[in-house]
């Protein structure tokens, strides 16, 4: 998927293999790009043309060009994110053949892919990553010492990069989502504080449909699940949003032993020196 032409596009070189980023660097030229309208898909015409700047010719041509209206379909209807072919090898007796591919599958619609998604191999993945996304919760584990809880993709990468540029180390990507309940924040504490090398825990809340009072609650009750302030590692939290107010006095009145802002910086700051002490 493109943004700048905002759809599909179709990637393929005549000099592929496993340095084609090195070809590419090389000579941009050899690199074919066709866009794809999302709407009216990819056109005969097209495929035909892309089939030739990639060196195929006469019979050959068509059949390489049928075989990427093929692949196409696949992205689509697959639901794919990307579908790679390398090699698409030409045989002497002229036909076009997918040798090798690497597929990846959007998880968002796994509900209409269900026969795709019920071959994962989740042997094959971190137990841990595995069992944070039956919560919801998306959890990638990194090698920091201070482990961080937000909710929002977005709002996760820039508290990870604070927290690099203030010397600190992140010891996780945990985006908690907008829905956050008692159960899935119970859960994120209990992935967290199974991390050996946390030592200090940045709770960072900025709460946009999510309300802060609902989520301090669910904070306060994940805390209070794994043990409360005698086994949980030091903690900030920073709320900020709709009813933040409300959310602050919940998290003050609850006894549960965290510093409190409504500062992003000044909470990243207080994380790492945590973690640090």
């Amino acid at each position: 998927m493109d943004r700048s032409s905002g759809g599909p596009l179709m990637i393929g070189s005549k000099t592929g293999g496993t340095s084609i980023e090195d070809i590419a660097a090389a000579d941009p030229t050899s690199i074919i790009k066709t866009p794809v309208d999302i709407i009216e898909g990819i056109k005969p015409e097209a495929a035909e043309k892309m089939a030739t700047e990639m060196g195929f010719s006469g019979a050959q041509a068509k059949e390489a060009a049928t075989l990427m209206a093929n692949l196409y379909k696949v992205f689509i209807e697959c639901d794919c994110t990307m579908l790679e072919i390398n090699p698409l090898a030409s045989l002497t007796d002229g036909r076009v053949l997918v040798c090798d591919s690497k597929v990846n599958f959007d998880d968002n619609a796994s509900y209409r892919q269900k026969e795709i998604h019920d071959q994962r191999d989740v042997s094959q993945e971190n137990p841990i990553e595995v069992e944070a996304k039956k919560y919801d919760l998306n959890y990638i584990k990194l090698d920091g010492n201070v482990a961080c809880m937000v909710n929002g993709a977005g709002l996760a990468m820039s508290t990870m990069d604070l927290l690099s540029i203030l010397g600190g180390s992140p010891a996780n990507f945990l985006d908690v989502g907008g829905a956050s309940t008692v159960e899935t924040m119970t859960m994120a504490f209990k992935i967290i504080m199974g991390d050996p090398n946390v030592k200090s825990i940045f709770v960072n809340i900025f709460g946009g449909i999510a309300r802060c009072d609902h989520i301090a609650e669910a904070v306060v009750a994940g805390v209070k699940a794994v043990g409360g302030n005698a086994a949980i590692k030091p903690l900030v939290i920073r709320l900020e949003g709709t009813n933040v107010e409300a959310g602050m006095k919940i998290i003050q009145e609850s006894g549960v032993e965290a510093f409190l802002t409504n500062d992003f910086t000044t909470a990243a700051k207080k994380a790492v020196e945590l973690a640090t002490a």
